[in-house]
């Protein structure tokens, strides 16, 4: 495609893949988008693992990385013990979460273990760590780095600048966008509240025009693509008709051959409608959107405690949900009803496994019908 965005990044559409598994991100970089690897859970360690990884695997084509530091969460800037940390989880809401697996027959293991492993993830939206992880990913011949929650740190702006290397990040509302603007970042994702995964409220149909005038009106040229609900190339080409440069997406990836996503979870998401998704904060502590099942239902119901701050609910649901996805895998229906991921509303229209160069492939057929039907149009 002959655009700026295109040019100046070296891809051939702008079809952006966030995923969690460097499978996805080198098939859809290879078939000509530019896949994102999301390495928020990741320690240092194996980030450069799985970096060298696509590095081997996508022939110098461009790729991206995407990390999490969020601007406020819990203990922020504070050099609290691992122990310390552990501690601030309430036992109602240790409980709780192991209540919903006995809940269902399941024996729910040693959580606390669980725990212990995940404060990586603390680690990592830390300004430190993610310092050590932002070093590793410069090593590599990344092309973009994007932040998900807040304007990016000082130190990903740099070093971004000295590497020549874009610096995107996630928006949802005109406001926000224009922080960005302001603070230096070089694309902006605008993602609408049909999003798997963090969101904001409002709709892409009218969040994506506004953060393209919003950011016309401050005289910059920055680009914006579209994000939340887009799982086809007819939207992408919509969104694009609006003034977005291309499309942001992460949910049509986890029903593909290489995603990650546990087996039971893709069944269900292939067999989902647009309705069944929730946007709660019982995984994150802030605003996410979900499968629905019977644990995102359990933290709705009656007598649920509220989610707590970011990281401290993180280490509440994800040892939780780890184990549900391990039995759910040995055929407990329990734990299948209880299996859950982040997935936006474009759920609906993921109806058919296909590769990840499949899906890339279907984008760049279905957009030029969408274009030819505007031409066409025009044209009568």
């Amino acid at each position: 495609m002959n655009s700026d965005l295109c040019k100046r990044l070296g891809i051939e559409f702008p079809l952006f893949a966030f995923s969690h598994c460097r499978d996805v991100v080198a098939a859809v970089t290879n078939a000509g988008g530019m896949g994102v690897f999301g390495a928020a859970m990741m320690s240092p360690e194996q980030l450069e693992e799985e970096l060298s990884w696509i590095d081997d695997h996508v022939g110098g084509r461009p790729y991206g990385v995407d990390l999490i530091v969020p601007n406020k969460f819990e203990a922020k800037g504070q050099d609290i013990p691992d122990e310390q940390i552990l501690a601030m989880v309430p036992e109602g809401h240790k409980e709780f979460a192991a209540s919903v697996l006995r809940d269902k027959g399941l024996d729910p293991g040693d959580l606390d273990a669980r725990r212990q492993e995940m404060l990586v993830f603390r680690d990592n939206i830390s300004a430190d760590g993610a310092r050590r992880s932002l070093e590793v990913a410069f090593r590599h011949p990344i092309a973009l780095i994007a932040n998900a929650l807040g304007v990016p740190p000082a130190d990903m702006l740099e070093m971004g600048k000295t590497y020549g290397v874009a610096v995107a990040a996630l928006v949802g509302t005109a406001q926000h966008a224009r922080a960005q603007v302001a603070a230096g970042v070089d694309i902006i994702v605008a993602a609408g509240g049909e999003a798997g995964g963090h969101t904001g409220e409002i709709s892409t149909m009218v969040l994506v025009p506004e953060v393209v005038q919003s950011i016309a009106d401050m005289g910059a040229d920055v680009p914006v693509l579209a994000a939340g609900g887009i799982a086809s190339g007819a939207q992408m080409a919509g969104a694009m008709a609006m003034g977005a440069a291309g499309a942001w997406c992460g949910s049509v990836w986890l029903t593909t051959a290489e995603a990650e996503t546990n087996p039971v979870v893709k069944e269900k998401m292939l067999a989902a409608s647009s309705a069944d998704t929730v946007r709660a904060r019982s995984r994150t502590g802030k605003p996410s959107r979900q499968l629905i099942s019977g644990w995102t239902e359990a933290w709705e119901g009656k007598g649920a405690p509220k989610p707590l701050p970011m990281p401290l609910q993180t280490l509440v649901s994800e040892p939780a949900l780890a184990r549900i996805d391990q039995l759910s895998q040995t055929g407990e229906a329990g734990a299948q009803e209880l299996a859950t991921y982040w997935v936006g509303q474009g759920v609906g229209l993921m109806t058919q496994a296909m590769s990840a160069g499949a899906v890339v492939q279907a984008f760049k057929e279905d957009f030029l019908r969408g274009y030819e039907r505007l031409q066409a149009a025009l044209e009568g």
